[in-house]
């Protein structure tokens, strides 16, 4: 027998000790493994503070009086950032675990109906990580609701202005690995005064290629080999810092006194100001060879943390409709949410290294990056104003507070490195607005092919009564057509059966479709209903996943998404074990989110267990023998059997590919927005036939055009 990993240990419900002493074991993993992740970026932040700080005309201020400045500067912004907004304050916004910018957004979305997703329903409330809280509104939380309600356009400026601080986090991927390694292989320039920066550069390149080849093993493997390294690192720093106090300056700790910062700025006065928009430093030491060789190694691990965070938002912007699709791989089977994209991976490291020899200074580097991360924090800080006083009900005076006293900080900061874009600040600034308009657009015509789709539903009752004309017939088979929609029959369909005019014996809508919560459980994945009358044979699937869920990779999702469709049954054949719906369908062929039957049965639990899923005709057959039993038994029985002889006569994929055209009268931008770039990005994606792990040898592609 195989040993249970942690996860198959909680899904098979051990003992309590059991549990515990898992958790446990994984937490001090992931624990271990945040060394050469988390506090790889943070720990190499001295590889690249002073040097930009001092550079220019600050050089000439290098007395003690400004080096306690910017070290005053340095403790405060760590300890009233980091510590006070980001760990006290921010980390207790979490969407059930999840942070981040499209976590903060999606609290925002749930609470004040801001939802970004079509399909969404009344339903979807009712997941458990929802986590609606039904505690009284305030008059505050109530004008804001009342406010985005009213005036939708700030409702889309609200998204845009989310998108900013997504994309700067991902140019901010970009940037921190090309100015960690930089910095780093930049300090052999002091014991190698006559090398060439040619050298540093290629070197550098070397590494960073190096570097991003190594990601498809996965963040766990990665993480795991880089924390000793990191450990190795803090030892050094921890060392030298000691070593420098004692022997050069032991009054240091005066410079943790606020009044530093204030003499810094009293005494170099602008340059003052401009030099906080930099974060470089370099080393020297007596020991300078092993400590460089370390700070390399540990430059190249702090550039894992926001590649990972690049991989996790550009995932998250997938499933909440604002990037194209991607092919998303979890690298770990046992700590979930780690994952590897390859075509970001690839575009990261073309664009580092296209920062590295374009740039090829560290304080150019070093402007844009300053740029980049105080932004997102601004972000972040009035997102937060909003989860104060629409999520948490706050008073007003309480988040207004919060927002002046961390906004502050944060604009002079921004203000600083505003000065530095001809300097390299411009890099981040043009990679967000390529990667916002990407976002944006891929969202916007994303919109508008579901609008079409709800606007040209199709009447299945007037297709079916048209049957005999067009010589319609039912073939063997299970048909899974793949809709965007909850309700009606896709224009698709009635494509497919005006121009084919056959279809399946038993016909599935399969609807996949993002919730805005962090994960589904499987217990709550499926939502199953009939489409017209029992004796049509068709159903309707919704599957649910939250932003954070990878779809269909796990398990059969052939297999079990026919055994729900079973269970449904025999559940519709006893009606007392099942909620009953308002307004069940007789006869009716339109579909409404009433008539949807949310299936949750323990049986269906757990994906691995293939023993409880229905594999064939002959389960059906010998879990219910027909001798003695009832006429509703009997008939609930032959639709078993009926589904279950057509799913082994052959199950075939229905996809529409669909292209978009903006319409003749629409704007310029519009035009070149739809018929360009979506249009590009719709051709050079992913197709959803590789990311539903669709079979070629199943597949049928229903081509249609559509008007926006």
């Amino acid at each position: 027998m195989m040993p249970t990993t942690p996860v198959e240990a909680v899904e098979q419900g051990n003992s309590h000790q059991n549990l515990k002493r898992a958790s446990s074991s994984a937490v001090l993993m992931l624990a271990y493994q945040s060394l050469g992740v988390v506090y790889g970026d943070l720990s190499t932040s001295p590889l690249y503070v002073y040097k930009t700080t001092f550079s220019g005309k600050l050089s000439l201020h290098e007395k003690d009086e400004e080096v306690y400045g910017v070290l005053s500067f340095i403790f405060w912004t760590l300890t009233l950032i980091p510590l006070f907004k980001y760990i006290f304050i921010v980390m207790s916004a979490n969407d059930n675990g999840e942070g981040g910018t499209f976590a903060l957004y999606s609290l925002l979305c749930r609470h004040a109906k801001l939802s970004i997703l079509p399909n969404q329903q009344a339903s979807d409330e009712k997941l458990s990580a929802y986590g609606m809280e039904r505690s009284p509104d305030t008059w505050e939380s109530s004008a804001l609701k009342s406010f985005f309600g009213k005036h939708p356009n700030f409702s889309n400026t609200l998204l845009i202005f989310v998108l900013l601080g997504t994309c700067m986090t991902v140019g901010d991927g970009v940037l921190t690995p090309a100015i960690s390694v930089l910095s780093a292989v930049s300090g052999v320039k002091v014991k190698v005064t006559d090398l060439h920066e040619n050298y540093i550069v290629v070197i550098s390149c070397v590494i960073l290629v190096a570097l991003f080849s190594l990601q498809h093993h996965g963040t766990n493997r990665v993480a795991f080999m880089f924390a000793p390294i990191v450990m190795g690192w803090l030892i050094c720093i921890t060392g030298i810092g000691i070593y420098n106090i004692i022997r050069w300056n032991p009054c240091i700790f005066h410079a943790l006194s606020p009044v530093y910062m204030f003499r810094f700025l009293k005494s170099t006065g602008v340059e003052g100001w401009v030099s906080l928009g930099g974060v470089v430093l370099s080393i020297t030491e007596p020991v300078f060879w092993p400590v460089f060789i370390v700070a390399t190694l540990a430059a190249i691990v702090g550039s894992q943390a926001v590649i990972s965070a690049s991989f996790s938002i550009v995932s998250q912007c997938c499933a909440l409709n604002c990037s194209p699709r991607v092919k998303i791989v979890h690298t770990s089977s046992r700590i979930y949410g780690q994952i590897y994209i390859p075509e970001i991976n690839w575009m990261l490291m073309c664009l580092c290294l296209a920062v590295t020899i374009g740039l090829r200074d560290t304080n150019m580097i070093g402007h844009a990056y300053g740029l980049a991360v105080t932004t997102v924090m601004f972000v972040t800080t009035c997102l937060m104003f909003l989860v104060m006083i629409i999520v948490w009900k706050q008073r007003l005076i309480v988040a207004a507070a919060f927002l002046a006293f961390f906004g502050s900080i944060e604009l002079l900061y921004i203000s600083a490195s505003f000065i530095k874009v001809p300097e390299g600040g411009w890099v981040p600034l043009a990679l967000s607005l390529i990667f916002m308009a990407i976002a944006y657009v891929w969202n916007y015509g994303t919109l508008k092919k579901h609008q079409f789709d709800l606007e040209n539903k199709v009447s299945m009752k007037r297709l079916v009564a048209l049957g005999p004309s067009l010589g319609m017939v039912r073939v063997p088979g299970v048909g899974l057509v793949y809709t965007n929609l909850v309700a009606g029959v896709p224009a698709v369909f009635g494509h497919f059966v005006t121009n084919l005019p056959a279809f399946h014996q038993v016909l599935i809508f399969v609807c996949i479709k993002s919730v805005q919560v962090p994960r589904v459980n499987e217990t709550e994945r499926f939502l199953i209903g009939r489409v017209g009358p029992k004796e049509y044979a068709m159903f309707r699937c919704i599957v649910r996943y939250g932003y954070k869920d990878l779809q269909q990779e796990n398990y059969d999702f052939e297999n079990r998404l026919i055994s729900m469709v079973v269970k449904f049954v025999e559940m519709d054949g006893h009606e007392e074990q099942i909620p009953s719906p308002v307004n069940k369908p007789t006869g009716e062929i339109e579909f409404s989110d009433v008539d949807v039957f949310d299936v949750q049965m323990p049986l269906f639990t757990y994906p691995n267990h293939e023993t409880n899923l229905v594999h064939s005709l002959s389960d059906i057959q010998v879990a219910a023998p027909e001798d003695d039993c009832p006429s509703t038994d009997s008939s609930l029985q032959s639709e078993s059997l009926q589904i279950m002889k057509a799913r082994e006569s052959g199950v075939a994929y229905i996809l529409g590919h669909s292209y978009a055209k903006a319409k003749k009268s629409s704007s310029f931008i519009k035009r070149f927005a739809i018929n360009v770039v979506y249009t590009f990005l719709c051709k050079n994606c992913r197709g959803p036939d590789v990311v539903l792990n669709v079979p070629y040898t199943s597949l049928l592609e229903v081509g249609m055009v559509y008007n926006v």
